[in-house]
């Protein structure tokens, strides 16, 4: 299929942001019949307002107790985490901007290490939705978030540039 399997980007928002920073932080997991030579781990993240720490106090916690350490992000930065680009509200209710600033931390604190996070003003939880408040009216936050993730692909060598025109189908 032309696929490069050292080109693999694991990306989500909220919980599924959550699960992609797991599987970009964590190897824990593998199944003994797993062929370990073919790592699990993406090779690049995008995340939207992701929940980066499981532990206690922090969003959700109670659910994972007996384990969060196992699958906190912020908790199992390591070496081998990708380059990430995190993209945060300063007004999410659910991951605050202090959560997002120390996953970033730890990650440029490691040899090689690089997480670009952006943070937008007045911005809350799912802020960059398609549609505003699940309507029509559209929404530019998406847009800018949308460039934002292809600029960072870009810089990874994923995506090329391209020299079609603005809304082409073959832009991204």
């Amino acid at each position: 299929m032309g696929i490069d399997p050292d080109k693999i980007i694991a990306g989500g928002a909220s919980a599924g942001g959550h699960v992609a920073a797991a599987v970009g932080t964590n190897v824990s997991f593998d199944e003994e019949t797993d062929d370990l030579k073919v790592s699990s781990r993406p090779s690049a993240l995008v995340l939207f307002n992701p929940v980066f720490d499981n532990g206690p106090g922090e969003y959700g916690h109670e659910r994972v107790s007996d384990y969060w350490e196992q699958i906190s992000p912020t908790h199992n930065i390591d070496d081998q985490t990708p380059p990430t680009i995190a993209l945060f509200g300063d007004q999410d209710k659910h991951v605050p901007v202090a959560t997002a600033k120390e996953y970033n931390e730890r990650m440029e604190a490691k040899e090689g290490g690089r997480c670009d996070l952006f943070i937008y003003e007045g911005q809350g939880h799912g802020f960059f939705n398609h549609r505003e408040d699940g309507g029509s009216k559209a929404n530019k936050n998406f847009d800018e978030t949308m460039n934002q993730s292809i600029n960072f692909q870009r810089s990874l060598g994923y995506v090329k540039p391209t020299n079609s025109k603005p809304g082409s189908s073959n832009q991204r």
